[in-house]
């Protein structure tokens, strides 16, 4: 059984995709949490995550503490054996979604940050820039002439009624 729990592979997504350590990147989103809305989410899905990983460890020992070798357990302590392996395997399903959302909002950080870098914010800037809606300065007129409005009879909105 691998040593990384949950928490450990989520850490080190976060710190990866924001190339800072966790405990700068924690400060970073309470602080400033309008400047990158994605650390925040990924910031608040780790807190849910070390709740739900920390719970999976106190489950785990209760676990391993009924089931030791060479220990018989009593019958009544058959249910908390059940229950503790059912809270385990709910714990460990959660820790799991946890990360996979961290991992979906890493992937859309990373998406973002390619969106922005490619062509499409230039050219949009540039369409924008020659179909005159390039916004004037206050009290200045454009020196194009406003198209008048269309004058007449409406068309029916539906077809011909039977």
């Amino acid at each position: 059984m691998p040593d990384t729990t949950a928490l450990d592979q989520a850490t080190s997504m976060i710190e990866k995709a924001w190339p800072q350590p966790i405990e700068v990147l924690e400060v970073l989103a309470v602080r400033r949490p309008c400047d990158d809305p994605l650390l925040r989410s990924a910031m608040h899905i780790r807190t849910a995550l070390a709740i739900t990983d920390n719970a999976a460890a106190v489950y785990q020992e209760r676990l391993h503490a009924l089931t030791r070798p060479g220990y018989v357990p009593a019958y009544y302590e058959l249910e908390r054996i059940v229950s503790s392996a059912a809270d385990l395997r709910v714990a460990l399903a959660e820790s799991g979604a946890h990360v996979q959302a961290i991992r979906r909002v890493v992937e859309a950080r990373e998406a973002s940050l390619t969106a922005d870098r490619g062509p499409a914010p230039t050219l949009s800037r540039a369409a924008v820039a020659r179909s005159g809606l390039v916004p004037h300065a206050l009290g200045r007129l454009s020196d194009q002439p406003v198209p008048a409005a269309a004058v007449g009879p409406s068309a029916p909105a539906s077809g011909p009624r039977r």
